[in-house]
């Protein structure tokens, strides 16, 4: 099964994520996949973007599992992947199509991330959303730093990346990273719902909605991407970062 599955639906490109069995986590496989089915949205122009997940969680973000792998290249390894995964976010906000995140699961570390970027967010009652990232040593990647402060400010973005609370699907909302929360049960028919009446908006409205909506705020997207992609890898390679996902695999293990 291919780690990310793009289909079309007339302009609207659908982006699913689609490695369950390792709760979608970011390794570099996936970032090369996510980076290059950017490439192809991109290429096609879409007039929408949906981000959606198989499985439990939408993302659980870097695969440690294989940060740990590296370990004596963990710093270059993870410059790397997080530079790939940069690129495709780069990728999919350069096409100016609003972008609907789908988040069905636990959203965190750089799926977190991914929600932040989303124009739109439909969440299911049961999601769960946590940056997750200085828990173990780490700084945010996925443009966590650039998109979060401009939507909840500056104070409550550094608290929500920095002591990491686990914010349900309604907490969430109430903060404005997601924009609705749906029983579990009305999930599926309700982002279908979303993603039709998104295209059948006449053609460029929305591209244009969103092109005007942030001139004026978006100032350097692709600084930050630099900047964050610099800051995890180093993070990675901390000696007190490596204690920390030692023993996030450790607990990980005993409670499979």
């Amino acid at each position: 099964m291919a780690g990310i599955e793009l289909s079309w639906a007339g302009g609207l490109a659908r982006l699913r994520l689609a490695e369950p069995g390792n709760r979608n986590a970011f390794n570099l496989a996936f970032c090369q996949e996510f980076a290059q089915k950017a490439l192809d949205v991109a290429a096609a122009s879409p007039s929408a973007i949906r981000i959606e997940a198989a499985g439990e969680a939408f993302s659980v973000g870097g695969d440690i599992a294989e940060f740990l792998a590296e370990r004596d290249r963990i710093e270059r390894h993870v410059l790397e992947q997080a530079s790939l995964f940069h690129l495709g976010i780069a990728r999919l906000h350069g096409t100016g199509a609003p972008i609907l995140a789908a988040v069905n699961g636990t959203a965190a570390g750089g799926g977190f991330s991914l929600v932040c970027g989303a124009d739109l967010a439909l969440a299911a009652r049961s999601a769960k959303l946590v940056a997750a990232y200085t828990a173990s040593g780490l700084t945010p990647d996925g443009g966590g730093t650039w998109f979060l402060p401009r939507l909840v400010g500056w104070q409550k973005a550094f608290e929500i990346l920095a002591l990491n609370p686990v914010l349900s699907a309604k907490e969430a909302q109430r903060l404005g990273l997601i924009t609705r929360v749906v029983e579990d049960a009305d999930f599926p028919e309700a982002v279908e719902t979303l993603a039709a009446s998104v295209a059948a908006m006449p053609s460029g409205a929305l591209v244009a909605l969103k092109r005007l909506m942030r001139q004026g705020t978006e100032s350097g997207l692709d600084t930050a991407l630099d900047a964050e992609a610099g800051s995890i890898a180093r993070q990675a390679a901390h000696p007190a970062t490596l204690e920390r996902l030692d023993a996030f695999m450790a607990r990980s293990r005993k409670s499979r």
